[in-house]
C-alpha cells in the first residue's frame, strides 16, 4: 500500500482493494475518469469521491474535511496502481492499444525519464499483465491522448531533444560558461535560466551540461565539479544546512549541483547516526511477529482512563515553576510499563535499521525513518521524565542541610533521573519510582564530601550514632576534616522534620555547641513530657532506618 496524502483516501484504498474481484476494474476506470475532471484549485467532499468511484454514497459518520484537488489527483493515481496490484488485469481487458514505458518513449521520441516525469504531471498509469506474462506499468492510448491534449507543449518540447544539433549544444555550453563566470550560479539555476531563454526543458539543459563536462574535463563548465569536497568542506556544508542555509545557496557557493549537496548532507547525517550511542534494554518480545501494533499502539490504561487523575497538592514553600510539576498526573503502573517498553523498542528498531545503512549507497528515506523513530523515542522519554520530576524535588528537599542549594540538588537529581530512565528494566516488575529514588539518593550521597564512606558504616540506631561521633577524633585530618564529617551528618539528618532533627541532635550531642542531653533536660527545654521526647526520638530513628536502608544496601554492593 502506497503512502497517501489524505488518510481518508488510504482507508478507501484498503476497502476497494479488498472488495469483490469483478468490481475492481470498474473502480480503476472510474478513478481515472474522475481524475481527468478534477481541478487542483478546488475542494472535493469525501462523499462525492466515494460516489464517483463506487456508485454508492457512504453512510454518515464523523465529518471528514474536504480534499484539495491537488492532493486528490495524486491519491487517485496511487489508488489506481494499488487496485491494479491487487489483481492480475491483462492488457486484453481493454479494447484499445496499450503501451509500456519503453514503447511509449520510442513512439513519442522521448526518454523513459521523461515518461516518469509525465506520470508525476498527471499521465495515468496502470499495472497490467502483458502477453508475455510479465506485469508492468502500462498506459492506455486514451490516457495518453487525454494527457497530450492538456500538455501538448510539454510533449512537443520534450520530443525536440533528439533534434538538438551540435551548434545548439555548443551555444548552450557557451552561454552556461558565461553565466557561471559572471554569477557563479549552480547547475540548477543555470539550467533554469537557459531553459527559459531557449525553450528547452530544464532536464535537457542539465543533461547537456553534465554530458559535456564528462566528455571534456579540460573545458568543463564546472571545472572542479568532479573533485569531491574535502572533509572540512563537507562539515561546513552540513552545519550550514542545519542552521537553515538553503541548499541552492550552498550549491552556488561550492559550484555544485543541488543533488551533490544533498548527497553530502545525507552522508553527514548517516555518519552522525552511525556514531550516535543508542542504548536500550532488550526484551525477547521485540522479535515477535506483529509486535509493532502491540507496543506502538495506545497504552491500555489510556483507553479506559477515568476522569480522576492522580494529582498531588504541591508544598507551599516551592517556587511557582516547581509547583507546576505537581499539575502533571502520575503514571499508572500499566502506563509506566507500556511507555518503558515502547521507549526501548523504538531504540531497538532504530539500532537495527542503522546497522543496515550503507555509506556508499545512502537513501534519504532510510535516514528519515531512523531519525523519525529516534524522535518518537525521545518524545516517550520526555513524557516519562516529566511525570517523575516531582520525585527529584521531593528527595532534594530532604537533602537541603548540605552545602548545595535546592536548585543545585534538583539539577544533580535530574541527571540521575535521566540515567535511571536509560537503565531501568521494566520486565522485572519493579516500580520505576523505587529504582529512581535509589539512584537519586545514591548520587546525592556521593555529592557530599566523604558521604559514601560514612553511609557505608552508618546504621540508624542510637548506639551507633554515638559511636560514629565518638570516633570522629580517630579520623586522619588529611583525609577527613571535622567540618566535612559534620556536614555529612547534617545531610543525613536533613531527612527528618525540624522537631525530630532537634531532638536527635541535642540528644546525642551532634552539634559542636552542645553536649548530649538527657530526656529530662530535653523535656524541660521543649516544654513537653519525657515520654513524648522518647517517642519523638524513636520515630526519628525509625524514619532514618527506613530511608537509609535502600541506599546503604545499594552502596554496599
Amino acid at each position: 500500500m502506497r503512502a497517501y496524502k489524505n488518510e481518508a483516501m488510504a482507508d478507501l484504498a484498503k476497502q476497494l482493494t479488498a472488495g469483490l474481484l469483478r468490481l475492481r476494474k470498474g473502480y480503476v476506470d472510474a478513478a481515472e475518469a474522475f481524475l481527468q475532471i478534477t481541478e487542483p484549485e478546488r475542494e472535493y467532499p469525501y462523499e462525492l469521491v466515494v460516489y464517483r468511484l463506487t456508485g454508492y454514497r457512504p453512510r454518515r459518520r464523523e465529518p471528514i474535511r474536504p480534499l484539495t484537488g491537488k492532493s486528490l489527483q495524486a491519491d487517485l493515481q496511487k489508488l489506481i496502481l494499488d487496485i491494479c496490484d491487487s489483481l492480475d488485469l491483462p492488457t486484453e481487458a481493454y479494447a484499445e492499444e496499450v503501451h509500456d514505458t519503453h514503447s511509449l518513449a520510442r513512439r513519442l521520441r522521448v526518454s523513459t525519464k521523461t515518461i516518469q516525469r509525465w506520470r508525476r504531471g498527471g499521465l495515468v498509469a496502470r499495472r497490467l499483465v502483458l502477453p508475455d506474462g510479465k506485469k508492468r506499468v502500462c498506459f492506455l492510448e486514451s490516457s495518453v491522448r487525454h494527457f497530450a491534449d492538456r500538455r501538448r507543449w510539454a510533449i512537443l518540447r520534450s520530443a525536440r531533444f533528439s533534434q538538438m544539433g551540435q551548434a545548439e549544444r555548443a551555444d548552450i555550453i557557451r552561454r552556461a560558461k558565461r553565466i557561471v563566470g559572471r554569477t557563479g550560479s549552480c547547475l540548477h539555476e543555470v539550467s533554469k535560466r537557459l531553459a527559459a531563454r531557449t525553450g528547452r526543458a530544464v532536464e535537457t539543459i542539465r543533461y547537456t551540461i553534465r554530458k559535456h563536462d564528462q566528455e571534456n574535463p579540460a573545458d568543463a563548465v564546472y571545472a572542479g565539479h568532479s573533485e569531491p569536497l574535502d572533509a572540512q568542506a563537507r562539515e561546513v556544508v552540513y552545519r550550514c544546512f542545519l542552521h537553515g542555509v538553503p541548499v541552492t545557496s550552498l550549491a552556488r557557493r561550492y559550484q555544485r549541483t543541488r543533488g551533490s549537496i544533498y548527497r553530502v548532507i545525507n552522508e553527514m547525517r548517516a555518519r552522525q547516526l552511525m556514531t550516535r550511542k543508542i542504548d536500550y534494554v532488550y526484551n525477547p518480545q521485540f522479535d515477535l511477529p506483529g509486535v509493532d501494533q502491540i507496543i506502538l499502539g495506545e497504552a491500555p490504561a489510556e483507553k479506559a482512563a477515568s476522569t480522576r487523575t492522580r494529582t498531588q497538592r504541591p508544598p507551599r514553600d516551592l517556587p511557582p515553576y516547581l509547583r507546576r510539576l505537581y499539575e502533571l498526573p502520575l503514571l499508572r503502573p500499566e502506563q509506566e510499563r507500556h511507555l518503558f517498553r515502547q521507549y526501548n523498542y523504538l531504540k531497538y528498531r532504530a539500532d537495527r535499521l542503522r546497522k543496515k545503512l550503507d555509506l556508499n549507497h545512502i537513501r534519504s528515506a532510510q535516514l528519515r525513518q531512523i531519525e523519525r523513530i529516534l524522535a518518537q523515542a525521545e518524545a516517550v522519554k520526555n513524557r516519562i521524565i516529566r511525570a517523575n520530576l516531582r520525585l527529584v524535588v521531593s528527595i532534594a528537599k530532604k537533602h537541603l542541610a548540605g552545602p548545595q542549594s535546592l536548585f543545585e540538588l534538583i539539577s544533580d537529581g535530574n541527571v540521575s533521573l535521566l540515567r535511571a530512565v536509560e537503565k531501568f528494566d521494566y520486565a522485572r516488575g519493579f516500580k520505576f519510582s523505587t529504582y529512581a529514588s535509589w539512584a537519586i539518593m545514591k548520587n546525592f550521597a556521593r555529592s557530599v564530601p566523604k558521604e559514601r564512606y560514612l553511609l557505608d558504616h552508618f546504621v540508624t540506631s542510637s548506639e551507633e550514632i554515638l559511636d560514629l561521633v565518638a570516633s570522629a577524633g580517630r579520623y586522619d585530618p588529611r583525609a577527613t576534616s571535622m567540618l566535612e564529617l559534620r556536614e555529612s551528618i547534617q545531610t543525613v539528618l536533613a531527612q527528618l522534620s525540624p522537631r525530630e532533627r532537634s531532638v536527635v541532635v541535642r540528644r546525642f550531642g551532634l552539634s559542636k555547641l552542645s553536649e548530649p542531653q538527657t530526656l529530662n533536660q530535653l523535656s524541660r527545654s521543649l516544654g513537653i513530657s519525657k515520654e513524648r521526647v522518647r517517642q519523638i526520638e524513636h520515630r526519628a530513628m525509625q524514619k532514618l532506618r527506613v530511608m537509609l536502608e535502600p541506599v546503604r544496601a545499594d552502596l554496599m554492593r
